[in-house]
């Protein structure tokens, strides 16, 4: 796997995590940043490269700062 298919992974597995745990449906999210359903799922999914400016209306509607969205190497052990 190279590493920026890890990459990819580990934000979208960030962005579900953050997600559920503000019990926020993907259609919601997906609408709220004028995203496509299934684009917002394959972001979650890790299968596409998300822009920055995607990512800043993620972390926009999850109401937290675009720094703390990308925070996920910390989880990890």
């Amino acid at each position: 796997m190279t590493d920026k298919k890890k990459l990819q992974l580990a934000v979208g597995k960030r962005i579900k995590e953050l997600r559920e745990k503000q019990k926020i449906q993907q259609q919601d999210i997906a609408a709220a940043c004028n995203i496509e359903k299934s684009n917002f799922s394959r972001i979650e999914a890790g299968n596409t490269n998300p822009t920055i400016y995607t990512l800043s209306k993620i972390a926009d509607r999850l109401s937290i700062s675009l720094s703390e969205l990308l925070d996920f190497k910390k989880n990890k052990k």
